[in-house]
């Protein structure tokens, strides 16, 4: 997916539940720090978005994005992406203080939609601990090309709370296999 896809999608999703504010949480979400230019082909590879409203306690917004411009719809077959409506708590493992760092995109005044996305560090930390392959690929493209801080990354996942502390130590066993030393990040 591309930015200006994830745009028009975003668009499509604000229009549907009359509500600007919308969040982007799964894989997509890393492109609202980094062009897909500069990503590795497997960070935009996904042709879905999961799509989140930051108010939305019944989930019946994330429901009606996911009826109308949901996988198998029109507007997927059309455009050949589609939203999957989801509920914030769907990302189980997003460390402590995400919410402060959401990164969004400059707006145009007449835009319908004001979308956030996950930092690029909690948005790895909760695909480690969703711990699919496509989510360990995931997080392994964007550390091999250096878009993420190996040390930041280890920080994050340390300040999983103790409820999640299997997931927690999961995660820094994962990292423990990439070398120490300098990382940079474009974000």
């Amino acid at each position: 997916m591309k930015r200006l896809e994830l745009a028009h999608l975003l668009r499509a999703a604000c229009d549907i539940a009359g509500d600007r504010e919308v969040l982007v949480i799964g894989s997509q979400s890393i492109l609202g720090a980094f062009d897909e230019d500069d990503l590795p082909p497997a960070a935009t590879a996904s042709i879905e978005a999961d799509i989140a409203f930051l108010e939305d306690p019944d989930r019946t917004k994330a429901d009606d994005v996911e009826a109308i411009i949901g996988e198998m719809s029109s507007f997927h077959q059309m455009n050949g992406i589609y939203a999957e409506g989801v509920h914030i708590e769907t990302a189980l493992y997003l460390p402590p203080g995400w919410r402060e760092r959401l990164v969004s995109w400059p707006l145009q005044s007449s835009d319908p939609a004001e979308p956030r996305f996950l930092e690029p560090h909690d948005l790895a930390v909760a695909k480690l601990g969703a711990h699919r392959p496509k989510d360990l690929e995931f997080v392994d493209a964007l550390l091999q090309a250096r878009m993420l801080v190996l040390e930041e990354l280890r920080s994050r996942a340390a300040l999983l709370p103790d409820e999640h502390a299997p997931t927690r130590d999961r995660i820094l066993g994962f990292l423990s296999s990439y070398p120490r030393g300098p990382q940079r990040s474009r974000a």
